[in-house]
């Protein structure tokens, strides 16, 4: 299975890299990816996570083809 990977942001410094892709069998949820793909590092509290664009949570199944993307809580003001 092939997934895509981004990393956004401080989590793209805190990996070292701003994507990759993932060919395993091994995967099956965006908590897998996550793990997979940072190495084994914790995922920070708050971590947006997203597959195809839509925002879900760790949890969730990824299927052949799903980019999975990573993204540091945002603050404004």
């Amino acid at each position: 299975m092939t997934i895509t990977v981004k990393f956004f942001a401080s989590l793209r410094e805190q990996v070292g890299k701003a994507d990759t892709t993932l060919d395993s069998q091994t995967v099956s949820s965006v908590s897998d990816v996550w793990n997979m793909a940072s190495g084994g590092q914790p995922m920070p509290a708050n971590t947006l996570m997203a597959v195809n664009m839509d925002y879900v949570d760790a949890t969730h199944s990824v299927t052949e083809g799903d980019e999975v993307a990573f993204v540091p809580p945002v603050t404004g003001g």
